[in-house]
């Protein structure tokens, strides 16, 4: 799962006007009671696990200084108010906006090696004799316009680091969902394998279509005889257009239901349903025909919209 967000000032047990010198021997001190290798109560692991990534960015000067003007959002860079995760940063050429993930780089070897033995080597990745910690995930928001993530797919997102990984986009993907990229996020300690990146998809506004979970809805203009007689016009679907049957009197705000023409099924989830809303627009100007039209209409119509008779 990945890490929620925690007040570093807190997990350290320290002010936020603390010294270096004070975080680091707060972070010796803690590490020391919690390290799962000597503390083995539940929980331990998991407060080491805070302790260690709230140290790795309270004793980078750059990186406190983000947090502490922009909180939770303090990897996004840019300052908005209640943005929520890790997310810093990716850049792609496959029509998303840019998002940013950092992976944190922080060295804490001369603590471990002082505290926990002598580090060792060999063919595979340096470590510490008795020591071993699963890196970190990282999370992060990926925008994507609404015909994206209706049809999916694979999409290359460059890294922050200069790396590059594949993402495969479900089809029909909703708003707030997450894609998981294992082994993406931060890199293990002393073997450890690392932690995995989560994408929060985030659906950007669309110029015609409202999205609700699955569903969509569409403004469907109507003329005021269409409303009136009934009509069978033309709407707007993801993937073209569709006829639909406008009953006679409709009203302004009422709903057609085109079943599975919303977002399409994502992760067993059926597909939505497409609504298109009534709009009845009238002529701006009338011609001569239309006004007497209009006005012989009104001399002997009993209806009263305000009464809704």
């Amino acid at each position: 799962m990945p890490v929620a967000y925690q007040d570093y000032y807190e997990a350290l047990e320290v002010p936020r006007d603390a010294s270096q010198d004070e975080i680091r021997q707060a972070y010796r001190r803690l590490a020391r009671r919690y390290h799962p290798d000597v503390n083995k109560e539940p929980g331990a692991e998991d407060r080491f696990k805070q302790i260690s990534e709230a140290y790795e960015v309270l004793r980078d000067p750059e990186k406190r200084e983000r947090y502490d003007r922009l909180g939770s959002n303090w990897r996004a860079g840019q300052d908005v108010s209640g943005a929520a995760g890790f997310g810093e940063g990716f850049d792609t050429g496959n029509g998303f906006d840019n998002v940013r993930v950092e992976f944190g780089s922080g060295d804490v070897s001369d603590f471990f090696e002082g505290v926990f033995g002598r580090r060792r080597s060999g063919a595979g990745r340096a470590g510490y004799e008795g020591f071993s910690m699963r890196g970190g995930d990282y999370e992060a928001g990926l925008d994507l316009g609404l015909e994206e993530a209706a049809s999916g797919g694979k999409r290359w997102l460059s890294l922050g680091d200069g790396r590059s990984v594949e993402v495969d986009i479900p089809r029909g993907v909703r708003d707030g969902e997450r894609i998981r990229v294992a082994g993406q996020g931060a890199q293990g300690m002393g073997g450890g394998s690392a932690g995995d990146l989560y994408l929060r998809i985030r659906l950007r506004p669309h110029p015609r279509f409202r999205v609700e979970g699955g569903d969509l809805y569409v403004d469907l203009a109507v003329s005021p005889w269409e409303a009136a007689l009934g009509a069978e016009v033309p709407v707007a679907t993801l993937e073209g257009s569709a006829r639909v049957k406008v009953p006679a009197g409709s009203s302004s705000g009422r709903r057609l239901r085109l079943r599975g023409q919303g977002m399409p099924g994502s992760r067993g989830a059926s597909a939505g349903d497409l609504y298109a809303v009534v709009t009845i627009k009238v002529p701006r100007k009338l011609n001569r025909k239309e006004r007497e039209l209009f006005e012989r209409l009104a001399s002997t119509s009993k209806f009263d919209p305000r009464k809704g008779g």
